[in-house]
């Protein structure tokens, strides 16, 4: 399979069904096509779809609104929580939630895209369920294969009729793999592969985190706690690692807001407390507006209460008009990166690159899942009161914490996930 065989398609919704579509964009010759967004799309598709976004980002940010925005929240969430994973059982009765977007599909949501793509020997790779339900409604002739974003998947994502659909998915852990058995996926339909990871942050043997660890236990383990104690386990991880390597300050710290813009306000906090570390050269903070106008102005207003410009080398900002040029650039900002500061989104994968999360609080019942995952495969900690963040940081760091986090989620989390989903197509480089 070469890529003239393989279409890809998203929907642009925020970052966590793009990104993933954009780390695999060089498996495909063409571009990627968004299944709410693209050139030639009917009015009524694309107004049906900028309302649905445009409902989800309010509720998103009135989350934070105590008692009626948490409550409107809470509804919402309900049609997309996922459920405890034990004891296994029969959970492959279609929801509300599936059967609401299948009344348009009836109605022809989506079907003008898979007659524009729909050629012989092609192949369907999408990273949003519904364009997998939309390709299969309407007969798309080749395969049809879905990236699954999250660390767990509700209902929705499996078919509505799941035993005799031929959708197949790539799954990020064999956990996920048990939830798709038990939403009736056939099990010749599901393969293990890791959530896909940019190449050049990984490489071919992954050499490339293996350069970017190096520095991050270095950085994160100023007083070489993590080092003495560990120095068996990190003999056979980055051999080369000396234990008089000097710190290699300032620690760089990266806070991501999400697609929706929702708690852009950790960002000043996290300025306003760390002001002094970071204007002495301890401490670069990253502020990361996405595509987000409105964030990166926001932002810029808080740099320049501090008597910084916009431009400088203590704090950065990151914007891009474009959803390409800012994960590109958010790729090259994360290899200069010790700790990543974010919601338990997609980003949840990142930590797998041996990148400490520090989590946020988690937006909806897939980032309470996600924010577990990070846990459970060491690769984080929950952030505390980031109004005392200048107290509780250095003692993450110098207990050597975070560089842990850093290894742990190296050796436990899939990084090689692009990698195995070349395998699985058997895409010709």
């Amino acid at each position: 399979m070469n890529k003239n065989d393989i279409k890809i398609i998203t929907a642009d919704m925020g970052y966590g069904h793009q990104r993933p579509a954009h780390v695999l964009k060089h498996l495909s010759s063409d571009k990627i096509y968004n299944i709410n967004n693209y050139e030639g799309i009917p009015e009524w598709e694309k107004e049906y779809w900028e309302k649905s976004l445009e409902s989800y980002e309010k509720v998103s940010r009135l989350k934070k609104i105590p008692l009626i925005g948490a409550g409107i929240f809470k509804i919402m969430d309900a049609f997309q929580k996922i459920k405890p994973l034990y004891p296994f059982r029969d959970l492959s009765k279609p929801t509300i939630q599936q059967r609401y977007f299948y009344s348009f599909i009836k109605k022809g949501l989506g079907s003008d895209l898979i007659k524009k793509l729909d050629k012989a020997n092609t192949v369907f790779l999408t990273t949003f369920f519904v364009a997998a339900y939309i390709a299969e409604y309407y007969n798309f002739s080749g395969d049809i294969y879905c990236v699954v974003c999250d660390t767990d998947a509700s209902r929705a994502w499996a078919p509505v009729k799941p035993r005799s659909s031929r959708i197949k998915y790539f799954l990020p852990s064999e956990k996920v793999k048990e939830r798709f058995l038990m939403y009736g996926v056939k099990e010749e339909n599901l393969f293990v592969t890791g959530y896909p990871l940019p190449k050049d942050l990984v490489g071919d043997d992954k050499e490339k985190i293996l350069a970017e660890l190096k520095r991050r236990i270095i950085n994160l383990d100023p007083e070489k706690k993590y080092r003495n104690e560990y120095k068996s386990l990190l003999k056979s991880v980055v051999p080369d690692l000396k234990k008089d390597d000097e710190s290699l300050k300032p620690v760089t710290i990266t806070f991501a807001v999400g697609g929706a813009g929702a708690q852009k306000e950790i960002g000043k906090v996290l300025l306003n407390e760390l002001i002094l570390p970071i204007k002495n050269g301890e401490i670069k903070l990253n502020l990361v507006a996405g595509v987000r106008s409105e964030v990166r102005d926001y932002f810029v207003e808080c740099v320049k209460e501090h008597d910084l410009t916009d431009k400088n080398d203590k704090v950065d900002i990151l914007y891009k008009d474009k959803k390409e040029d800012y994960f590109n650039e958010f790729d090259k900002l994360l290899k200069e990166t010790d700790i990543l500061w974010t919601k338990p989104s997609e980003l949840s994968f990142y930590c797998a690159l041996g990148l400490p999360i520090v989590i946020t609080e988690p937006i909806g019942s897939q980032e309470d899942f996600n924010r577990k995952w990070i846990i459970s495969m060491g690769g984080g900690v929950d952030s505390l009161d980031v109004s005392h963040v200048e107290e509780w940081l250095p003692d993450l760091i110098s207990s050597g914490r975070l560089a842990r986090a850093a290894v742990d989620a190296f050796l436990n989390a899939e990084n090689k996930g692009v990698y195995n989903i070349e395998e699985v197509l058997h895409f010709e480089k």
